[in-house]
């Protein structure tokens, strides 16, 4: 197999590494049928993946959460997405693990009797925004469609349940947004399509603390803010008082903290990243560099794509 094959990622499937065009799953796996599965997304960025021993005990914990078990310890997985990115050549990278219900027995529906499939893949980074949005912010609206509840599925553990999400997003994107917000059924936002969210309101940031996956984004801005010596505060957030906050911003693993200018037809901070976001947008960047936070890739006889 060429590096050049492997230019544009690699997956771990089965057992066995290949070009990322080239991975599947069978067609009849309950992953695929019913989105039954789990999964986590770490980055890698300068050669290094970014707290993936947060992400590692996120991803065993949601898979202990559907009952999936990916054959795997967080050690094996270390060494399986290392490779990944390691084969690929690539110094950043979106680095995803993930595991499937499998199938069934033919003519079986008992979810027991399903042999799970663990996968990974390494491909370039993906940015959550333009290079323009993550300067002067995104235009994201709050929707009508209500996420999915935590009493009928736990967002706490990484599923592929977005149908919510994608007409919401759908709708947003009709409108002339950048992305969208969903709400609980009280009115209060709760997260977007890939990132949670934040509001500078009354003097501290303030973040929704129920009905969202608990993002290791989102851990690492609450963390650094308190660093800072910022007040934060994890409480129910209505959208009201998200459209006359003094800023907001967005935090994912697809480019960490990234501003919000405009909510629905508000302008928020006048129409500009706020201070405090670009003080969190510089901090996080600067803890990538932290060795409390990276760990470092063995790229030892792998070219670099860039040289």
């Amino acid at each position: 197999m060429s590096d050049s094959q492997f230019a544009a990622g690699v997956a771990y499937m089965r057992g066995q590494y290949q070009p990322i065009a080239e991975a599947s799953i069978p067609l009849t796996d309950w992953g695929f049928l019913r989105s039954d599965a789990t999964y986590d997304v770490v980055t890698v960025w300068s050669g290094s993946f970014f707290r993936l021993d947060a992400h590692l005990e996120r991803f065993m914990r949601s898979c202990a959460r559907w009952r999936l078990d990916p054959g795997l310890n967080p050690e094996q997985i270390t060494e399986v997405l290392s490779q990944c990115v390691r084969l690929s050549g690539l110094r950043a990278s979106y680095v995803e693990m993930g595991c499937t219900r499998g199938q069934p027995p033919w003519g079986s529906r008992d979810p027991r009797l399903a042999v799970n499939q663990f996968f990974a893949f390494a491909v370039p980074f993906v940015w959550l925004a333009t290079e323009r949005q993550r300067e002067e912010g995104l235009h994201v609206m709050v929707s009508s469609v209500q996420r999915i509840p935590p009493s009928s599925v736990d967002p706490t553990a990484k599923n592929y349940h977005w149908n919510d999400l994608t007409m919401g997003l759908l709708g947003a994107l009709d409108a002339g947004a950048d992305s969208v917000l969903l709400v609980d059924r009280h009115g209060n936002v709760v997260e977007g399509p890939g990132f949670n969210v934040f509001c500078v309101s009354g003097g501290a940031i303030v973040t929704p603390d129920q009905g969202m996956l608990e993002g290791i984004s989102r851990r690492t801005v609450i963390e650094m803010a308190r660093s800072l010596g910022l007040a934060v505060q994890l409480r129910a957030l209505p959208a009201d008082e998200l459209r006359c906050a003094q800023e907001v911003f967005l935090s994912s693993s697809g480019g960490g903290v990234l501003p919000v200018t405009r909510v629905d037809q508000s302008a928020i901070g006048g129409g500009s990243p706020g201070p405090v976001t670009r003080q969190l947008v510089q901090t996080y960047w600067e803890w990538h560099g932290d060795p409390a936070y990276s760990r470092p890739i063995n790229y030892a006889g792998v070219a670099d794509p860039a040289a």
